[in-house]
């Protein structure tokens, strides 16, 4: 029995050694490791430790990576923004990781919290939605999609015959197919919360195989429904047009050529396809940056990267969600402003504002997915002030 005891004190020895010799993150969150692989229904410590470090082991998922080019467009500092609430209090209520407020091309606030550093990169959730619908603007531009006017199935054969058989390219951008689905976070029950742990049918993309055995509601069309599987689908439409994964076509078009600072990577599905409507590891920085971009025109190095007028389109209404001043765009959170936002569950966000030439972008870990009355009436509140105090300066110059 010695010889046993002797592997398992050189195993423990092994893992305490390989422990040690990880980075903090990673650390943390082998301490606090998820005992499973639904982040909707993790505890609080667990997704503290796991946003951060979502791509570090495979048990979670696997990634691809989001390379960087030659060149980092820089965030230079500017003059602090004097904001009339208290920001530490509103980053403890937000359970705030970073918060970044640049306007007119410079560094007016950057906070971080919960242990968390510009080095880190955080989990985006629902914000790579924005992304995504970005790169079916850049397919277009490039040829690979004739127009958002196309049946989806053009594009996935595997779609033909199924719901989503006359389903347009524009009517899952601004999630209005007709077809049923159930986003609540706090239901296993859910669509959402099903999809994690569905397993595709032999030969088909995870998605394809989920979202192609649902059920319509509506005509297409005529009723909007938050679907972030309609948004892995336009992951997958895009993957399938241009013959390249998300995470290359994306480091290609944007990540590499605008100047990201820091490597990223995206999550994958069980077939192995990046899931579009959700999970890009990114710093704050390269979020905020992603702003820019959509602010200064979709420029990325000497070439425009979107078709003309996809901007416009992409980020004012499209449909009506139900709630005053707000909407949906192609992705986008629209405002009556002009304004718009990425956002995802447990306060992940990036809100831009092309009048005050302004992007906020934020990465929490909310107490719960999502709660408009509390977290995110606050968050919006928080815009609004940020607003109030580049306006106070324009109007104290004059």
């Amino acid at each position: 029995m010695k010889w046993i005891s002797g592997i398992l004190l050189a195993i423990a020895i092994i893992l305490g050694v390989t422990y040690l010799s990880t980075d903090r993150e990673t650390r943390n969150l082998l301490s606090n490791l998820p005992t499973d692989r639904d982040v909707l229904f993790w505890s609080v410590p667990q997704r503290d430790a796991a946003f951060r470090a979502m791509d570090r082991l495979p048990v979670l998922a696997r990634a691809n990576v989001i390379d960087t080019g030659p060149t980092v467009l820089p965030l230079p500092p500017g003059n602090p923004i004097d904001l009339s609430v208290d920001v530490d209090k509103y980053m403890s209520q937000q359970r705030t990781a970073a918060l970044i407020i640049i306007q007119d091309g410079k560094v007016r606030m950057e906070r971080y919290g919960l242990d968390f550093d510009a080095s880190g990169r955080w989990t985006s959730f629902s914000v790579a939605k924005s992304f995504t619908s970005t790169l079916v603007g850049a397919a277009i531009k490039d040829g690979y999609i004739n127009s958002v006017d196309d049946k989806v199935s053009n594009y996935i054969k595997d779609l033909q015959g199924s719901v989503y058989d006359n389903v347009s390219i524009q009517q899952l951008l601004t999630m209005t197919s007709g077809v049923a689905w159930n986003e609540d976070y706090e239901d296993r029950n859910s669509d959402v919360a099903r999809f994690n742990e569905h397993e595709a049918e032999s030969g088909l993309d995870v998605t394809v195989s989920y979202m192609r055995s649902l059920t319509r509601e509506a005509p297409a069309g005529q009723k909007w429904l938050y679907k972030t599987g309609e948004t892995n689908l336009i992951g997958v439409l895009v993957s399938s047009a241009t013959g390249k994964t998300l995470a290359q076509y994306l480091s290609e078009k944007i990540w590499a050529p605008f100047g990201m600072e820091q490597e990223a990577s995206w999550l994958l599905g069980s077939t192995g396809s990046e899931i579009g409507g959700c999970c890009i590891q990114a710093a704050t920085r390269d979020f905020a940056r992603f702003g820019l971009f959509m602010l200064g025109g979709a420029m990325a190095g000497e070439d425009t990267v979107l078709p003309e007028n996809w901007i416009a389109a992409a980020t004012t209404t499209q449909a009506s969600i139900g709630v005053p001043s707000k909407g949906y765009g192609y992705q986008w959170w629209t405002y009556d402003d002009g304004s718009y936002a990425a956002q995802g569950i447990f306060g992940q966000g990036i809100y831009i504002d092309p009048t005050r030439n302004l992007v906020i972008a934020s990465n929490s870990n909310w107490p719960q997915a999502t709660n408009h009355a509390t977290v995110g009436a606050q968050r919006e509140a928080f815009y609004q002030a940020v607003k109030a105090a580049v306006d106070a300066e324009v109007t104290e110059q004059k």
